[in-house]
């Protein structure tokens, strides 16, 4: 079970997983043995899944990004999902509820890129719609 300590411990390390334990031990005003033992046992229990580092390459910053939502007729979501995995522009996929079955989130170098990659998407066959919205800018990543 995870309680509002573990939230705010969790909220902490979202911001920077390197923080050493004394410095998170002293904002959230407990003692580091506290601070190390929930650190651990949310690591056993699979709530934090990892530590990693996130790194801003300098060439991403010209990237066209966007989010696909994508509507699939009948059933055929998985095979949807089969040819979309094949495109590298497609960095995640994920399915989901209501009007929209898929939303995939794309990435290409140029303008010209992003719109021939949304026309071959467009002529996968089963997809019987889709709305696409640029990412402007990320004020705040999260890993």
């Amino acid at each position: 079970m995870v309680d509002d300590l573990d939230h705010r411990l969790l909220t902490l390390l979202r911001t920077e997983a390197r923080r050493p334990v004394a410095s998170l031990a002293a904002e959230l005003e407990v003692s580091r043995a506290t601070v190390r033992a929930r650190i651990d046992r949310l690591v056993r229990s699979g709530i934090i899944a990892g530590f990693t580092i996130s790194v801003r390459d300098p060439s991403e910053r010209n990237q066209v990004r966007a989010v696909m939502l994508i509507a699939v007729e009948g059933h055929g979501v998985e095979k949807v999902m089969r040819r979309l995995a094949g495109f590298p522009e497609v960095r995640r996929l994920h399915t989901t509820n209501g009007r929209w079955d898929i939303v995939a989130e794309v990435v290409t170098d140029a303008l010209a890129a992003f719109d021939a990659l949304l026309n071959r998407i467009r002529l996968i066959e089963g997809i019987t719609a889709t709305e696409t919205n640029i990412l402007l800018s990320s004020p705040k990543d999260l890993p």
